[in-house]
């Protein structure tokens, strides 16, 4: 992160603004497919299948009750809201829109790489297979992807397969993972409550990546703590930490400002093991009381391979350009410390090393390069 020191007679570093977060070039690693869906996206689906159980057919109405409904403090509440948006995900027409219209809505956003997480066994109501959900799924983000191409956006996009954590059939999704990862899939993960269902529950299918070669990350710390973070690193193998953000219950800080790290914590950044920290999500989870007092801040600060996501872009009302915002706002951060959540949330994606060293090379560090030069060319007082 940049330090915040000024020297006599030199220029302070500069608050990005609200025009140049939403240019910069982001990467994002933890979004939902079926947290993201636009309201009036649903409303037509819905529409087309018969879905009767929408709270109202007004875009705009749904949309803000989504956002109220997700802001309970429960994670459990939180969870429920995923009832209407599944429910007009079930054919392949809706998965092919929806995810054609993520890969547009994040383009516009500037995201310039993104790994989008759905699970193909909430989608199998009206007779589809799971091979025909992930099918129609990347069909809906090359589409996408061309759409945005089309409108002077670049963008890639890769999904994550997610398995139901309260469920049994994390085996079989990891074997389909395994099975279209030359076809748009990137890897795996394990989602939904943490509390009675630890990640060991699905160390088979952990292991079975493992063999494979495989890349997977796991929710872990967002409602639970520790354990459930040991679990995923030490027992499973995680790659990644959806959210992690409950490392923090290992971490010390002094009245004099002091910090000490406990042996968990300590390994998860020796070990540069990437969190995908959500804030906007953990507010309205309880996982934290406010921006300001969000744990990205300390755990930015500490080095730790910290990275900067949305979530569920619906249920939050948020995007990337929000996320960063909310946190230039809490913390002062500079288009510098924002390149380096971007950084570190690439140098952490499931793809082969040189593309990931020539997305940061060739797009990443030019863009932020460009807006950080802006003000030598701007008005001079």
């Amino acid at each position: 992160m940049e330090k915040q020191i000024t020297l006599a007679g030199a220029t302070a570093p500069r608050v990005p603004t609200a025009e140049q977060i939403a240019r910069a070039p982001k990467v994002l690693l933890h979004d939902h497919l079926d947290g993201g869906l636009r309201p009036e996206t649903i409303v037509e689906l819905a529409a087309d299948c018969g879905y009767e159980g929408l709270p109202t057919t007004d875009p705009a109405e749904l949309g803000v009750w989504f956002r109220e409904a997700a802001d309970s403090g429960s994670l459990e509440r939180y969870l429920e809201t995923f009832a209407h948006t599944c429910a007009v995900m079930q054919t392949r027409a809706a998965l092919v829109r929806v995810a054609a219209d993520c890969a547009e809505d994040l383009a516009a956003d500037g995201v310039v790489y993104a790994e989008v997480r759905y699970a193909p066994e909430q989608h199998l109501e009206a007779g589809l297979t799971l091979d025909e959900v992930v099918e129609a799924v990347n069909e809906g983000f090359r589409l996408g992807e061309a759409n945005a191409r089309a409108r002077g956006h670049r963008i890639r996009v890769g999904t994550l397969l997610t398995a139901m954590r309260h469920a049994a059939r994390s085996q079989e999704i990891a074997e389909l993972a395994n099975r279209h990862r030359d076809r748009g899939v990137v890897g795996f993960d394990i989602a939904g409550a943490e509390a009675g269902h630890p990640p060991t529950r699905h160390q088979a299918a952990f292991d079975y990546l493992k063999g494979e070669n495989n890349h997977f990350t796991i929710h872990a710390g967002e409602a639970f703590g520790l354990p459930s973070i040991w679990e995923a690193v030490q027992c499973c193998g995680a790659d990644r930490l959806g959210h992690g953000v409950r490392i923090v219950d290992d971490i010390t800080v002094g009245e004099d400002g002091r910090v000490e790290l406990g042996r968990l914590a300590a390994y998860v950044r020796d070990k540069r093991v990437p969190l995908e920290m959500c804030p906007t999500s953990n507010l309205q989870t309880g996982a934290a009381a406010s921006y300001a007092e969000h744990p990205i801040g300390l755990l930015a600060g500490l080095k730790f391979r910290v990275t900067v996501n949305t979530d569920n872009r619906l249920m939050s009302g948020t995007s990337m350009s929000r996320e960063f915002g909310h946190l230039v706002d809490a913390f002062g951060y500079t288009l510098g410390d924002l390149e380096w959540f971007t950084v570190n949330a690439m140098k952490s994606a499931f793809l082969p090393f040189d593309e990931r060293l020539a997305m940061i090379n060739d797009v990443i560090k030019p863009g932020y390069a460009e807006l950080k030069a802006e003000w030598l060319f701007g008005p001079r007082g």
